[in-house]
This record gives C-alpha cells, sequence and structure tokens, in this order.
C-alpha cells in the first residue's frame, strides 16, 4: 500500500523491529550496526535508556501531550534548561521559536521572517546546499531532482558558490561581493544568506572557519542576515552543540531539528536575534509547535550531555579515529576512493565512480551496516553512527566498510 515515493527501505530490505544503543534489529532477528542514526536523528542512540525512563515517567504521570503553543511545564522547562545549558554558556542571546515539528518548519520560519524583517525577498544559498522539502526550503536547495519534484518554479532564491566548490581557482566570496557591489548584476539585495556549515546531504562538504568568518564579514558589510542550517550538523555532530562554533561566529537565525528531541521525537526550533523577532502573535503557527514529550526528552539530553565539555571531547576523539580508519581504506583503494572529508562524526567517503559508492553500502548492509549514500551523484559514503557509540563499535562498524569496499574492487575487476 506504501507510495513509490519511499526510499530508505529499498537499501535496506528488512522489516525492522527494535532497537537498542547503536543497533537496530530486525523481525528475523538480525542485528545492524546504525551508521545512519535517523539521518542525524539519534545522536544519543536508539531508546536512550535515560531519556526513555524520563519519557516514560511523564507519559505516565497524564502530563500535557499536545497544546500548540500553549504554556506547559515541559515548555518552561525546556527554555530554562536550554538557555542555562546551551545559551548562556555561549554568549547567546536567543529567542526561541516553535514552529513546527520537523527541521523543513524551522527553515520556512527563517526565510518568513528574515523577509518580514528586511522587507526584501531573495535570499542566497550555496551549491549543494540541502535545506528541506517544502517550497521554500526547494528554492534553497540545490539538488536538481528534489527541485523538479516541487512541480512549480522555485523563485526568490540565488546559488552561489560553497567553500572550495571551484577548487580554490577563484578567491572566496569573489562573485558573490561583485555582484552585490555592481547595480548591474541583476541580483537583488538579499534579504539573508542560508548556510550549512557542514552539508550531509550534499556529500559531507565542509566549510573551513575562516570562510564561514568571512561570509559573515561579507554579510555584516552589506546589511544581510546570516542563517546558519544547524538541523543535521546540530546538537553536537560536529563535536560543539552548534556546529558554528569552531568558527566563532554568531549567525542571526539558526535553525535546529533532528536529534533536538534526544529521542528520535518530531522537534524542531528557530532561534533568532532578540530584535529580530518582528512577528504578529499567530502569524507563523502550526499544529504541532508544542510537543510536550520532546520537550521532557530535550531537557533529558541537556542534562545528560551537555552540562560540561565531555561529550565535545568524546565526539572528537571518536572523530579522530573514524578520520584515521577511512585515511588507511582511501590510501589501499588510491584508485577508487578521491579523498576523505568530514568532522566531528560525519564523514564520507568519496568514491571517483559515484555508481561504486550504493554497491559499498549494499556489501555493508549484507555484513551487518547501515550507511546511505549522499553527493549530487550519490559518491560519498556517508557515516553519521550516534554520538554514543563506543570506540568498539565504531572500530567494528570500520572493518565492515573496508571489507565492504574490498568485495565492491574485487567484484569491479573481476
Amino acid at each position: 500500500m506504501e507510495s513509490e515515493v519511499r526510499g530508505y527501505c529499498r537499501s535496506w530490505p528488512a522489516v525492522f523491529r527494535t532497537a537498542q544503543g547503536s543497533h537496530i534489529t530486525d523481525e528475523n532477528g538480525r542485528t545492524y550496526l546504525d551508521f545512519f542514526a535517523g539521518a542525524g536523528t539519534l545522536n544519543y542512540g536508539h531508546n536512550n535508556p535515560q531519556l526513555k525512563r524520563r519519557l516514560m515517567d511523564y507519559l505516565a504521570s497524564d502530563a500535557i501531550v499536545h497544546s500548540l503553543d500553549m504554556y506547559t511545564t515541559a515548555k518552561r522547562e525546556f527554555l530554562e534548561r536550554f538557555n542555562e545549558y546551551v545559551l548562556e554558556p555561549r554568549g547567546l542571546d536567543y529567542k526561541v521559536q516553535f514552529p513546527g515539528p520537523a527541521g523543513n518548519n524551522s527553515v520556512e520560519a527563517a526565510l518568513k521572517l528574515a523577509r518580514k524583517y528586511t522587507g526584501r525577498e531573495t535570499v542566497v544559498s550555496f551549491t549543494n546546499a540541502f535545506h528541506g522539502m517544502t517550497l521554500g526550503a526547494l528554492a534553497v536547495t540545490g539538488n536538481s531532482m528534489k527541485r523538479t519534484g516541487a512541480g512549480v518554479p522555485l523563485g526568490h532564491g540565488v546559488a552561489m558558490p560553497y567553500d572550495n566548490y571551484l577548487d580554490g581557482r577563484t578567491p572566496d566570496f569573489l562573485l558573490f561581493d561583485t555582484m552585490l557591489d555592481d547595480s548591474g548584476s541583476g541580483l537583488d539585495k538579499p534579504a539573508a544568506v542560508i548556510v550549512e556549515t557542514v552539508q550531509g546531504e550534499g556529500g559531507i562538504n565542509v566549510a573551513t572557519a575562516e570562510w564561514l568568518r568571512g561570509l559573515q564579514d561579507l554579510c555584516r558589510r552589506h546589511d544581510i542576515l546570516l542563517i546558519v542550517d544547524d538541523v543535521q550538523m546540530g546538537c553536537g555532530r560536529t563535536g560543539p552543540f552548534f556546529s558554528f562554533e569552531e568558527a566563532g561566529i554568531t549567525p542571526d537565525i539558526v535553525c535546529l531539528s533532528k536529534s533536538l528531541s534526544g529521542y528520535g521525537l518530531p522537534f524542531a526550533i528557530t532561534l533568532m536575534k532578540r530584535e529580530l523577532d518582528v512577528w504578529e502573535p499567530g502569524e507563523h503557527n502550526g499544529t504541532f509547535r508544542g510537543f510536550n514529550p520532546a520537550f521532557v526528552t530535550a531537557v533529558a539530553a541537556l542534562e545528560d550531555y551537555w552540562t560540561g565539555q565531555g561529550m565535545e571531547k568524546q565526539t572528537l576523539a571518536k572523530g579522530q579515529q573514524v578520520q584515521t580508519a577511512l585515511e588507511e581504506i582511501a590510501l589501499a583503494h588510491a584508485g577508487a576512493i578521491d579523498t576523505v572529508r568530514g568532522r566531528g562524526l560525519a564523514w564520507g567517503l568519496v568514491m571517483k565512480d559515484p555508481e561504486t559508492a550504493p554497491q559499498v553500502c549494499a556489501e555493508a548492509f549484507s555484513r551487518g551496516l547501515l550507511m546511505e549514500t549522499s553527493g549530487p551523484e550519490g559518491e560519498v559514503v556517508k557515516l553519521l553512527p550516534p554520538l554514543t557509540t563506543t570506540e568498539t563499535e565504531l572500530a567494528h562498524g570500520l572493518e565492515i566498510i573496508a571489507e565492504s569496499v574490498d568485495a565492491v574492487r574485487t567484484k569491479v575487476s573481476v
């Protein structure tokens, strides 16, 4: 009965029943190591026991589940803890909007707010960007297949080259800066620029700290708002809670979702500098913008993992373990692998032949490992393991990846 639009199940022909930590088990009892983590939604693993306990206690007490944007004790506690553990330690003074349950809701709210505040229409995005599947988000997304699926023209968006898109042949922002300064360029002054510090769906393209600082400087010089889409790379995926922290920048607007609830429950917020909060009451709303169970598990995740720097340090150390292993695989298969790239626990093996990336993932699945591909041609073998994955589990998964690349290379050479 399910639509032809289904995707992930085509790559993983199993019916899953249970999951715990970094593992997911099918109905036949076979267990798989999960290096997909709900596309970055399960940073703390499946059915994290601390978070589950808080959730079950909350539900058992007949507490509020659905509330639109009414005041609830669960919402108050989330706002207090988020400010205490995330915003204040980083010197960030953002207001918090609950735009709806998913990342695209956060992006849509950010785009609308930027246009309302500035009175301008154009939003600049970057090559290979992905910001969601609703019309506003698609207009600032690069993937042609996804854009075509909209079925209508996608306007008021302009794409500029992402960091190293032109292999260093052109200085950063030369085109963008020149067009902004030239009244004959045809580029209307943008309301905002939206950027991912690491493009996950675009192929694990990593922007350098210098490039991000340059982008912030350009936006400030031209009075353009800077939006960071941290839907997939936020909540500790790159090490720090926000992926932009390493660059030392302060975006005007930040989009968060995916692992924000910590438990895989739908939850998104849009953060904005105080002066940008020019919404009229109810001007942007939605039925599921106040999902209280997600507030509860989000608070548990903040209290258990973000009261100090332990999670950040562990993620960076594990990221080094992954990088070292992937570089060894790339060296052993230099004829097939172009490069390794990533940050924290978001990594990609870039295959020279795009057809080999899904073959590697298929071999990994047959060996008990879940991974997906990304990039404009699906040429990147993408790793997004839960941040709570142990070093032993990481080593096991990396061994499977090495075996899978070997198997694909052997088939090609036969």
